[in-house]
């Protein structure tokens, strides 16, 4: 194999059984979507020690991916429960999962995690290292963060998010903002206090090349994070986080340089009125990389309802540019959520990133639609539900209150418009006081 990333295999002009595979996912020409993963507007995040995975591209001109949160806390330590997830994000589709356990030694389930899952796997090293190192974040050297993205490299993660754009630069804006959240982003504020507490420059910026390095050596794509993003409305789009984005563009471009595949990270929390035009910054500041976004959260107000939420905005990000959404689920902003939680969220993920690719004009996207609509004409109840993003809770609801006809629904019964319709059309007379 004479090239090391998916990158670099398409800049030679080479075919990789990856692009494939993504080529036949997409109805896509294969040797455009090599054209585009060798300019970066799609990457193919594949690792070469995930040998179970089937690879997906995410980029413009793709189907909008979504993306899958789980792992454990300190509070809440049962991975078998964690596996459940994973088994039911995989069944309803989700494209990638994210471990983002931090507490304890979580390579077990990580390798088991990579072993079992055809989605791709993504982690956030800094998670990680205070339980990997087992050291205070204090006593942590630039050199031991760097072992501990190896050391998920090894194991098979397809992406990592790494928040390298949170230089010193990005922080003096931070603090001359004065923001009403300050920092939301977990492994941000770590980055942010040891930056603060040893006075060093952010190791993976510092460091960066050497980042790139061990990211190549595995096909790793860097999932460049947003440690500054906004945690709230009146901090979207702020000195902070555009600072920070300036940054991940000149970050993209050095990755790049070393064959490196990248995705950039977004908001956050942001009115519906300005998520469009971030997309367009994101990817003109960008050069065009893939787009992901947490959210973004349309409002602050809906703890318990953050699916929706979420689902809002991912629905116009994606219309407006983002790739990738990162599902948010009923619990967010509240606990860990359990299964229930999970696949609300995967579900309300799942409906934005489809109706955006609608709006896109996605070859192909609407042709599930289509399907349904023709089987709602024919009142087929059974194929009704084999189109349903969720056929279980579909055929629950409709069989929860009995029908006196089968072809209708106990909303309208015999007054149902489409039998109406379909009997007149069908030359036939429309009754219902002799059928009392």
């Amino acid at each position: 194999m004479n090239y090391k990333t998916q990158m670099e295999a398409a800049k030679k002009g080479i075919v990789t059984k990856e692009m494939e595979t993504v080529a036949q996912k997409e109805q896509m020409p294969v040797e455009k979507l090599m054209e585009s993963v060798a300019r970066g507007t799609i990457c193919i995040p594949a690792n070469i020690n995930h040998h179970s995975l089937s690879a997906e591209g995410i980029g413009d001109g793709t189907r909008t991916k979504i993306n899958v949160n789980l792992g454990i806390s300190g509070d809440s330590m049962d991975y078998d429960r964690e596996m459940e997830k994973v088994k039911m994000a995989i069944a309803f589709g989700a494209e990638a999962i994210m471990d983002l356990s931090n507490y304890g030694k979580t390579n077990t389930f990580r390798r088991k995690l990579i072993d079992y899952s055809p989605a791709m796997i993504g982690t956030v090293p800094m998670y990680d290292a205070i339980g990997y190192l087992e050291k205070d974040l204090l006593d942590i050297s630039a050199q031991d963060f760097l072992r501990v993205v190896e050391a998920h490299a090894k194991e098979g993660v397809d992406f990592m998010t790494i928040h390298a754009g949170i230089n010193r630069r990005a922080v003096e804006a931070l603090k001359r903002e004065k923001r009403r959240m300050n920092i939301v982003s977990r492994g941000g504020s770590l980055l942010f206090a040891w930056m603060e507490m040893t006075g060093n420059e952010n190791p993976f910026f510092e460091h960066y090349d050497e980042v790139l390095d061990i990211l190549r050596e595995y096909d790793v794509t860097i999932s460049l994070g947003d440690a500054l993003r906004p945690g709230c409305l009146d901090d979207s789009t702020d000195s902070a986080q555009i600072s920070e984005l300036i940054e991940l563009g000149d970050l993209t471009r050095r990755a790049w340089e070393r064959d490196v595949q990248v995705m950039v990270e977004g908001p956050g929390h942001m009115a519906m009125n300005e998520i469009a035009a971030n997309m367009r910054l994101q990817k003109r500041l960008c050069h065009g990389a893939p787009f992901y976004v947490l959210g973004p959260l349309v409002t602050d107000i809906a703890p318990g309802y953050d699916h929706i939420t979420s689902a809002i905005g991912g629905a116009i990000a994606a219309t407006a540019g983002a790739n990738f959404l990162c599902y948010v689920t009923p619990a967010e902003h509240l606990r860990l959520p359990d299964l229930n939680d999970v696949k609300e969220g995967i579900i309300a993920s799942k409906i934005a990133a489809h109706a955006a690719d609608i709006a896109n004009g996605l070859p192909h996207a609407r042709d599930i639609d289509n399907q349904m609509a023709d089987a709602r004409h024919k009142l087929d109840w059974e194929e009704m539900f084999r189109y349903a993003i969720d056929p279980e809770k579909a055929k629950a609801y409709y069989e929860s209150t009995p029908v006196a006809e089968r072809h209708t629904c106990s909303m309208c019964g015999k007054m149902c418009a489409v039998r109406t319709t379909n009997l007149i059309l069908e030359g036939k007379n429309v009754t219902f006081c002799s059928e009392l």
